[in-house]
């Protein structure tokens, strides 16, 4: 018999986030649901003796702080935590002033470290979780147009895959999950933000680039209701993995940039590899 767990989604005031929190709620688990309105959290997913919908913004080290301590209050317990929330600073390098790339990373990196800060002292109290990230195909391969956005997500892949060194002692798992192109709201005007710049040199790629990621919107071939199916069964197991591609876009992708990054480390062995120091 599947064990109900305790799973705090942040990001579940729309999209895949409410993907997610409904199909946890499904499964028998107890969700503790964020979002910066936590009302309308509770519209979406409806009343349930299951559901804590609770206020949260990442970037705010004090609302995780209290969401986590509401939840062990209400459930006694947290077994998994889900980053989900995330938005999109699209644009050339250029175009993105130091403002809008410093306000991508607050919200796409140090968001979930927030998050996770408030959690682990619970989990490690309780000699046991899963923190669950979600990262994107952008994190394992740089894209044109999405220079702040892979930053954060090649971030989020360097800190989860070294935090799960320090956390195994406790019985403590990670996952990072790898998402292709699914039709969630990311590009939703309400979670993307364009370049706010403009540089001549840039401008006609700029007009056409960004109508392309436009068009591209609602057009996603990936269901974000079987990633959060998919994701909530990652959640279940007693033994996750480290990494969870999601897509039939993203699993060829990332294991073609697993070829590539072989064939350059090849390429450097003339050059790159007696280099010690000679006694």
């Amino acid at each position: 018999m599947l064990m109900s767990k305790v799973i705090l989604v942040t990001g579940a005031g729309r999209g895949l986030g409410t993907d997610i929190a409904r199909t946890a709620l499904a499964g028998g688990h107890q969700v503790i649901a964020t979002g910066r309105r936590p009302e309308k959290v509770q519209e979406l997913l409806g009343e349930s003796d299951n559901l804590l919908a609770a206020a949260l913004d990442i970037t705010n080290p004090g609302d995780a702080e209290a969401v986590v301590a509401a939840a062990v209050e209400r459930f006694g317990r947290i077994d998994v935590l889900i980053n989900n929330a995330a938005t999109f600073q699209a644009g050339y390098f250029e175009e993105i002033s130091d403002a809008a790339m410093r306000a991508q990373v607050e919200t796409n990196l140090f968001g979930p470290m927030n998050v996770t800060r408030a959690v682990l002292p619970q989990m490690r109290k309780q000699r046991s979780g899963h923190i669950m990230t979600v990262s994107s195909l952008a994190g394992i391969i740089g894209q044109e147009f999405c220079v702040a956005y892979a930053t954060t997500k090649f971030g989020v892949e360097g800190w989860m895959e070294s935090l799960s060194f320090d956390l195994e002692p406790f019985g403590i798992r990670t996952t990072i999950v790898e998402p292709g192109f699914f039709r969630t709201e990311l590009l939703e005007e309400a979670s993307t933000t364009w370049a706010d710049q403009s540089i001549d040199d840039y401008a006609e790629r700029t007009t056409q680039t960004k109508a392309a990621w436009q068009s591209m919107n609602g057009q996603q071939t990936g269901d974000p209701l079987k990633l959060a199916q998919a994701l909530v069964k990652v959640a279940e197991l007693d033994e996750p993995p480290l990494r969870f591609v999601a897509g039939s876009d993203a699993i060829p992708a990332v294991i073609d940039k697993g070829r590539q990054i072989s064939d350059q480390a090849e390429a450097s062995r003339e050059l790159g590899f007696d280099l010690d120091i000679t006694k």
